[in-house]
């Protein structure tokens, strides 16, 4: 699927990507829900249909991925919350023999992701992916999602990178959808985001059932 000598740098998504989805689904799905409904003193059912129209409005922005704006939306410690729950952050399986066998290769390896900050230091507390990475760019320091053409513009700013020799793997379909529309030549998806959940059928973009599929 990937030809490696004709790329010099892998841009690689986090969560859904490198790490498994099932965090992230559960915190916002249910966890915060639960919290919601102590708070407010209502089912956790009344407070997943007060929260999930919330968060169907931000889909695509910045917001959705901010924890300072649902902290004060929601008037709850989002940090701490996600902290309750950090156990369930997990790495999905290859994907460390994958860094480490592209590192092998000399190839640069960039995360970009659409998480808070205060999220990002969460997670590479927790699985210390950090030290295979050679950058990590946040879209919330650029002033726009990955989402929006807008984000690779800036981004070639701060991480220089030529757009026939880029791979970029994420499994968000809107955000492949930017990044074919910027240029960049070589896309991939994941066919399973949350362990916990069926793997998706994706035509649109070659797609890997986990990082095993394309070690160098």
């Amino acid at each position: 699927m990937i030809k490696w000598h004709s790329v010099d740098t892998v841009l690689l998504d986090m969560d859904g990507t490198l790490l498994d989805l099932h965090f992230d689904t559960y915190f916002w799905l249910e966890h915060v829900p639960l919290r919601l409904a102590e708070k407010h003193r209502i089912s956790h059912e009344d407070a997943k249909a007060k929260l999930y129209p919330q968060l169907r409005a931000q889909k695509g922005t910045l917001n959705w991925y901010s924890v300072d704006f649902w902290s004060k939306e929601l008037e709850l410690d989002i940090p701490a919350l996600k902290r309750e729950v950090d156990h369930l952050i997990a790495i999905h399986p290859h994907v460390i023999d994958f860094l480490a066998a592209v590192r092998k290769l000399g190839k640069r390896l960039v995360l970009v992701t659409d998480a808070h900050g205060t999220v990002l230091d969460l997670k590479m507390q927790r699985t210390q992916l950090n030290q295979y990475l050679d950058a990590t760019v946040c879209s919330h320091d650029l002033g726009a999602p990955k989402e929006q053409v807008e984000f690779w513009e800036k981004l070639q700013a701060v991480e220089p990178f030529k757009r026939s020799s880029t791979l970029f793997i994420d499994d968000s379909l809107p955000v492949l959808r930017a990044a074919r529309d910027y240029g960049i030549a070589h896309l991939v998806t994941v066919t399973k985001p949350d362990s916990q959940r069926p793997a998706r059928d994706v035509q649109e973009f070659p797609a890997i059932g986990s990082f095993r599929d394309i070690l160098p």
